[in-house]
């Protein structure tokens, strides 16, 4: 079999004014599908506790990015994935795991309406404190950011999750975190630049 890593990576693009056609069509005005996909996370009665996340990304000087577009990936509430290498069960089969939200053109607020991941095991068997994987792009950012969203109320998993640890400034775990604003919705804004700037990760 013949090995692929003499292919050289492609240069990295912009994602231009017209990732939401591509990505979010029918929110862009063209129907082409029943929905875009990654509009709902939720097919079913779901397990475990529903949540609401919103948030805004903003940029260096403080100013909403109306034209971001976000992905998450996360755990069900029983810390399974929805995945065909999830071995360790089966994961719920009413929650995709995956989402996308384009953001609302006028506030750039985007929105996900999910449920509340459960812990799920480091490569080395420690346990990681509830999460979900957040992808950002935008026009002018060459190479999608990689964040996380941890839970401001996880205290004691958050005190005890092998990346959240090795952050060097401790200081800048707040940039992690969700806070809860009630009836289950949990307020999650990114900040590109500034003082503020959001913790991203090298993956």
């Amino acid at each position: 079999m013949q090995k692929l890593d003499y292919l050289k990576e492609s240069p990295s693009q912009t994602a231009g004014p017209y990732v939401h056609i591509g990505c979010t069509p029918n929110f862009s005005g063209i129907e082409i599908y029943g929905e875009d996909l990654g509009a709902v996370m939720k097919t079913g009665p779901v397990q475990g506790e529903e949540i609401t996340i919103k948030g805004t990304v903003y940029d260096g000087m403080g100013m909403a990015l109306k034209d971001a577009l976000i992905e998450i990936w996360q755990a069900d509430a029983a810390g399974l994935f929805a995945s065909a290498n999830e071995t360790r069960g089966q994961a719920d089969p009413n929650f995709t795991g995956w989402g996308r939200s384009p953001g609302d053109m006028d506030t750039g607020e985007f929105t996900f309406e999910t449920v509340k991941p459960g812990a799920v095991p480091c490569v080395d068997g420690r346990m990681q404190a509830p999460h979900i994987s957040m992808w950002i792009v935008a026009r002018g950012i060459n190479i999608g950011l990689q964040t996380r969203i941890y839970f401001a109320d996880e205290e004691e998993a958050n005190a005890k999750d092998p990346l959240l640890t090795r952050l060097e400034h401790q200081n800048r775990v707040r940039t992690l975190l969700a806070k809860p604003e009630g009836d289950g919705v949990y307020r999650f804004n990114v900040h590109l630049q500034g003082p503020e700037e959001t913790v991203f990760f090298d993956v």
